[in-house]
């Protein structure tokens, strides 16, 4: 039966996952799609599929794995071992149940369920496209310190624009895997510095010969929306889409949406070999309204008299992106599965920036880019006896190769001022060990050596139209980081375990940041300087303890951690290039935890205190800048009539933080604020439906703003909707 759900969580989240699992390195039948893969614990009890739903054995991420994993021999609540791929970290799953019942539409404030995740949004979509999700206070670069996987294949590119994560379809998602902190760097490598998000699509494997669901909906500001998926099997094969649409004129004025997505699997699996291609597309064009000018030397505040409208109101971005990937694991011997699999991966992008009025007489920006992404990422799974301990050991080889071209000039159709080449190759070898000491502690570590070759090029033009610096410098190099990981987990009990770890991680810079690596401008002079491309490396230390509870009716999870950063990436808005910052400290503490009040209700909660602090240099002791000291939230899931009327609420809270470009605390912060959303969602026979309302009492929030560099208490504010509406029906066949 459903049960209600509470989200107590460290950022704006929706609705907490099910259960607070250890992890586990994967089964066979699931290590194409993981390397890392949190196992459910015993939830309280059972658990009826949100409406709209098919919860049974044919939705997993691997051949006839299942969408909510049970206690195996090695997992579950009954004292039995838990092997950890990060054994000792802080992990969660969010289910597909969990997204069904989420009063939200948006996978980021999905994902913000999480304690410790935060959210930064510019557009207000009703999607959440381009927001930003940071997992352990990272700001305005958070894209680059979360790692993101689909199906356990990195998804973040060499770039800056980041993974939207709205291209991927929400009915797609079977679970989501999130290991907070850096521990998953050994396993997954560059990135992984707030933390791990492994999105585990559907395959259909194992279901009935045929099925299909369709929806579509409608909603504030125009929001038209409509999705349908299928599944088929026969024998071993099986094959699988998911695809969704979605137009809307947006909260604000140039902040119009129009995107599809979509995709597809097929699949063969048999007891000793599983093979999967999985292709994946979107096409997504976005209106970029600015910001709201706040001025009060001046008596200006957009905020109060024209919080809708634009500030560029012709700017635009369009991305387009395709991806194919295949694999196999193939069980060489009893306990000994070898697993190969490789990718190729595009997004173009296209975006224009005009400023208040584009006029012929003044310069606009127009880019072109491309980027490619080849993979190859073979491992070896071993699941044997050592020294009469169990031990479970993944080891393996990752490769990937991207070029990233981009054009840079005035206009669409001119010749470009800028054409900017840029080739990155990594391989990495790494070896991760997990070994039952006894029967009620485990113990981990894990290693990786990753190797990172870039080469730079810049093609000037100094007589393309409005053409105003100079070409940068060349720029070849070859730089070996390494990641570390011991981690450890001891169950006193049935109920009550600790877990601690310590890991290093590393971030090498992307190509934006390279591009805009400097000085571009003599700041005295403001005369063109060659840029040079070189950034130092960033690379992270943390620690983190915490424990978990246990039982039929209660669980909670709570860990507190503290992690140390060298030569951290900042943008300087004033001369236009990224520097290395003086070191910085993330710390803080996360909890979440359920409850189950009877067969119909559930409770849920969670909050989080996180520190993000310059811990030398200028600006020591002070905040980093859009990191939020304390964020939470509650919800509620409650099953009115069996699964004909069901009531989902959550009530999510932050406190302030301070604006971007503000690193010295001196400017105004940005307002802490909270908000509610409800829904109400039924099935009958095969017929669902629903209604949400999100922000119910309209409040009136932002949680992005960039303070002026000349000016003080002049600052752009990134307003979000208030309140707003989803109506949806659909059915399965």
């Amino acid at each position: 039966m459903i049960v209600p759900t509470i989200v107590l969580s460290t950022a704006r989240a929706q609705q907490a996952p099910d259960q607070l699992p250890p992890v586990e390195i994967t089964r066979p039948n699931d290590q194409n799609f993981t390397r890392a893969k949190p196992t459910a614990d015993e939830a309280p009890g059972p658990r009826r599929p949100a409406p709209g739903t098919v919860q049974n054995n044919n939705v997993g991420s691997g051949a006839g794995s299942n969408t909510t994993a049970t206690a195996t021999g090695t997992g579950g609540t009954g004292g039995g071992r838990q092997f950890a791929g990060v054994v000792g970290s802080s992990s969660t799953v969010i289910t597909a149940d969990d997204i069904a019942h989420s009063p939200r539409q948006s996978l980021p404030e999905i994902l913000a369920q999480v304690p410790g995740v935060q959210l930064q949004s510019l557009y207000g979509g009703p999607n959440g496209a381009k927001t930003a999700v940071d997992l352990r206070g990272f700001g305005a670069f958070a894209s680059d310190n979360t790692l993101f996987l689909l199906n356990g294949r990195r998804l973040n590119d060499v770039d800056k624009a980041g993974f939207d994560l709205t291209t991927i379809p929400l009915d797609s998602i079977a679970r989501i895997e999130i290991t907070r902190g850096n521990s998953g760097a050994v396993l997954y490598g560059d990135n992984a510095v707030g933390g791990v998000v492994n999105i585990i699509t559907k395959t259909g494997a194992g279901g009935p010969p045929a099925t299909i669901r369709a929806e579509g909906g409608f909603g504030a500001f125009n929001t038209r929306m409509a999705a349908v998926s299928t599944a088929l099997n026969a024998g071993p094969w099986s094959t699988s889409f998911y695809g969704n649409g979605i137009k809307s004129d947006g909260y604000r004025v140039n902040s119009a949406l129009d995107q599809r997505n979509a995709v597809g699997n097929v699949n063969y699996t048999t007891s000793d070999l599983t093979a999967f291609l999985t292709v994946t597309g979107s096409d997504q064009k976005l209106g970029l309204p600015g910001g709201r000018l706040v001025d009060p030397s001046i008596g200006v505040n957009e905020l109060l008299t024209d919080r809708r409208g634009a500030a560029t109101p012709f700017d635009y971005a369009n991305q387009q992106t395709a991806s194919v990937t295949a694999g196999f694991t193939k069980t060489l011997i009893n306990g000994v599965d070898l697993i190969v699999d490789g990718g190729w991966r595009q997004r173009e992008t296209q975006s224009g920036f005009f400023g208040t009025v584009p006029t012929i007489s003044f310069a606009s920006t127009y880019n072109d880019a491309a980027l490619d992404t080849w993979s190859l990422t073979p491992r070896l799974s071993v699941k044997t006896m050592m020294l009469g301990m169990p031990s479970t050991i993944l080891t393996g080889i990752d490769y990937y190769d991207s070029t990233f071209l981009e054009a840079r000039g005035a206009y669409r159709g001119v010749d470009p001022f800028h054409v900017y080449n840029i080739e990155q190759q990594s391989v990495a070898g790494y070896w991760q060990h997990t070994l039952g000491l006894l029967p009620t502690t485990d113990f981990s570590y894990g290693a990786r050596a990753q190797k990172t070759s870039v080469s730079a090029r810049d093609r000037y033009d100094p007589n393309a139209p409005f053409a105003f610096d100079t070409q940068a410098a060349p720029l070849d190099s070859n730089e070996t980081q390494y990641a570390l990981h011991v981690g450890a987990e001891h169950r006193f009990t049935d109920a009550f375990s600790v877990f601690g770890r310590a890991a290093r991680a590393f971030r090498t810079p992307d190509v934006d940041e390279r591009v805009a690596s400097g000085p571009a401008f003599d700041p005295l002079t403001f005369a063109p300087i060659p840029q040079n491309f070189q950034l130092k490396t960033q690379t992270s230390q943390d620690v983190e303890g915490g424990f978990r509870v246990k039982t039929n009716l209660f669980q909670v999870q709570t860990s507190v951690y503290l992690m140390d950063l060298e030569n951290e990436i900042h943008f300087n808005p004033v001369l236009f290039y990224n520097t290395n910052l003086d070191p910085t400290r993330r710390y803080g503490s996360e909890t979440s935890a359920s409850l189950k009040v009877s067969d119909s209700v559930t409770l849920r909660g969670g909050m989080a205190i996180t520190r993000a602090v310059f811990r030398e240099g200028i600006w020591a002791g002070n905040d980093v800048p859009l990191v939020s000291r304390t964020t939470g939230n509650l919800g509620v899931t409650w099953n009115i009539w069996q699964n004909y009327l069901v009531f989902d609420a959550t009530v999510r809270a932050w406190s302030s933080r301070i604006m971007d470009n503000d690193q010295a605390n001196t400017q105004s912060r940005i307002p802490g604020n909270a908000t509610a959303d409800v829904k109400l969602s039924g099935q009958v026979d095969r017929f669902f439906w629903s209604v949400s309302v999100n922000n119910l009492f309209n409040a009136l929030y932002y949680d992005c703003a960039v303070a002026s560099s000349f000016t003080a208490g002049r600052f752009s504010a990134y307003p979000l909707p208030g309140r707003t509406y989803m109506v949806k029906a659909g059915a399965t066949f």
